[in-house]
């Protein structure tokens, strides 16, 4: 047959060699087993944590990290390897971690990893270390030996902090919780999760995000906005540096403004801006307090007072942490007294109706002018006029 010419045995035998990766001479596809074996040793690391087993988790490898989480009330722990880049007998793992705190989380919390793996004589994988992913922010642990406190309502972990310290947070949180089912309802879990970092450095490395970006913020709640009741429990995280600053009133509004943010987050979507979703937060912060509103807002009152009047409400871009501290103040005063002037105005349940008004709007264009209409009988335009009126009557 024309082409067809005869192949020798040594041909085929390098062929097979050739092909090894791919196809076995004998027919069937070559399994490499390092990804079960790895995934299967990720298991085991799993397990151990869940059972407190030191002795289980440092026959998977090194003991770096598991102290520190023994005092987290863990109710899940588990891997997903999601790549393996593997050089001989050491190999780098990517993977998936999922937790979920006791009590607190009904959802798992997902955060990424990067192992790194080595073998032993006995061609068994151990792990070398375990640190976040380049992307990803460190979990509290990561940063040294975790304590914690519990609070009828709450939850405190905190890293380099006494006893007392976290007790005091745990209590703030528990008169945070009622304030705030009291002006927003009860329709939430109505509990919070701390996180108390040794330092400012440290907050950074929790969010991801340089130090220097929340110098002056005495704290900041993560989570997803908007999401069903199936997600993790929200994280507030605090700034010690700026929050041990605050007298014991500041201290129990800034819990309150951020154990807000928990409450009011499955109705907190991209239509809510900024001043809506931190001016409600404010006004219920200071909900309960003596404070007048030029105690409350200074940088706004000393604006106004020199016949700097603001002609709009604070777009999303002025709240942004840009080293501009009076400009921020100003943002957060604004959103607060026209959070402010709604309730007094239209009445507490109404300033709640207006917020999930807003949110349920499909998109943020309109949203704001749909709920002035349907919510308060009012439009943008008037309400800014009022709102301008009731700012030189409360800061004038």
């Amino acid at each position: 047959m024309a082409g067809r010419r005869r192949v020798s045995g040594a041909s085929v035998v390098a062929l097979c060699l050739l092909l090894v990766s791919l196809v076995a001479c004998g027919g069937g596809p070559v399994t490499d087993t390092a990804r079960a074996e790895v995934q299967s040793l990720l298991d085991r690391r799993a397990r151990a944590v869940l059972a407190h087993d030191p002795a289980a988790y440092a026959r998977t490898g090194t003991r770096a990290g598991y102290d520190n989480l023994r005092a987290v009330p863990l109710a899940d722990w588990s891997y997903r390897l999601t790549a393996l880049d593997r050089t001989g007998d050491t190999a780098t793992a990517h993977a998936d971690l999922r937790y979920r705190v006791e009590g607190y989380d009904r959802s798992p919390v997902t955060t990424t990893r990067t192992l790194r793996l080595s073998r032993d004589a006995s061609d068994r994988w151990h792990v070398d270390s375990d640190r976040p992913a380049k992307k990803s922010g460190q979990q509290l642990w990561d940063q040294g030996v975790v304590r914690t406190a519990h609070g009828e309502r709450s939850l405190v972990m905190g890293v380099g902090r006494s006893p007392s310290e976290l007790r005091d947070y745990a209590e703030l949180a528990d008169r945070a919780v009622p304030a705030v089912s009291d002006a927003w309802g009860p329709s939430w879990p109505r509990h919070v999760v701390i996180l108390v970092p040794e330092s400012l450095q440290d907050m950074g490395g929790l969010l991801n995000s340089p130090a220097s970006s929340y110098r002056g913020i005495a704290a900041v709640t993560t989570g997803e906005t908007g999401s069903g009741a199936r997600s993790p429990a929200d994280r507030i995280i605090v700034n010690p540096d700026a929050f041990g600053l605050l007298g014991d009133s500041g201290r129990q509004v800034v819990l309150t403004h951020e154990t807000t943010h928990v409450a009011t987050r499955a109705h907190t979507t991209a239509a809510t801006p900024l001043w809506l979703s931190e001016g409600f937060a404010d006004w219920v912060g200071y909900r309960s307090g003596e404070r007048t509103p030029p105690e409350a807002a200074p940088e706004l009152a000393y604006a106004v007072g020199r016949g700097d009047l603001p002609t709009a409400l604070p777009d999303d871009k002025d709240f942004g942490f840009s080293g501009d501290a009076d400009r921020l103040a100003r943002a957060y005063e604004s959103g607060w007294l026209a959070c402010r002037l709604i309730a007094d105005r239209w009445g507490e349940d109404r300033l709640g109706e207006f917020y999930r008004t807003v949110a349920a709007h499909k998109t943020r264009e309109g949203a704001v002018e749909n709920a002035m209409r349907t919510v308060l009988g009012t439009t943008l335009d008037a309400f800014t006029t009022q709102w301008r009126d009731y700012l030189r009557s409360e800061l004038g």
